[in-house]
């Protein structure tokens, strides 16, 4: 069923939550982590302290991270580059090429990497269409562009839908995902 691709395997407040052991555990070896309000801000022009510091104990707990974004180049690079994480640009996310040329830049399987994002119809299903382990986070902005600010308002729909159906096990963050 199609609504059951848009349910995450794992749902946190965000990146900063992820149990990196527990990843660790499960054999996962790589990430593939959308960019805008995963991450940081969809509108914040560089990366936070706070984001500095994570993904480097990402890297030295010895994880792969690949950041795939449907955002521009000029975006995307502004934040990787100065950490030092490779990343695609232009993902068309939920289409799988973009996850498929991830996991192939970290050499690692499917079961082997995790798709984190804050939004069921790019991050989510895409990474679950994949058969990939999904982290769905609470956006990081109360704000948004306006093609996701239209995703948003079909995936309250969904969510709702799917809650109705017992299929969401966890509470709504006022009216965020």
């Amino acid at each position: 069923m199609f609504l059951s691709l848009l349910v995450p395997d794992l749902h946190v407040e965000s990146v900063y939550d992820i149990d990196l052991k527990q990843l660790k555990a499960r054999g996962v070896r790589g990430i593939i982590t959308d960019l805008d309000n995963t991450l940081i801000e969809w509108d914040r022009p560089d990366a936070t302290p706070e984001l500095v510091r994570w993904m480097k104990e990402v890297k030295e707990q010895g994880f792969s991270v690949v950041i795939v974004s449907n955002n521009k180049q000029t975006r995307v690079s502004k934040i990787a580059e100065p950490l030092g994480v490779p990343y695609i640009h232009q993902a068309k996310k939920p289409t799988q090429t973009a996850f498929r040329k991830a996991t192939r830049q970290m050499k690692l399987s499917v079961e082997e990497t995790v798709v984190v994002g804050d939004q069921l119809f790019t991050d989510v299903l895409g990474g679950r269409r994949m058969g990939f382990y999904t982290i769905l986070v609470v956006p990081v902005a109360r704000s948004d562009g306006f093609f996701t600010r239209v995703n948003r308002a079909m995936e309250r729909l969904a969510l709702g839908w799917m809650r109705k159906r017992g299929m969401i096990p966890w509470e709504d963050n006022n009216g965020q995902t």
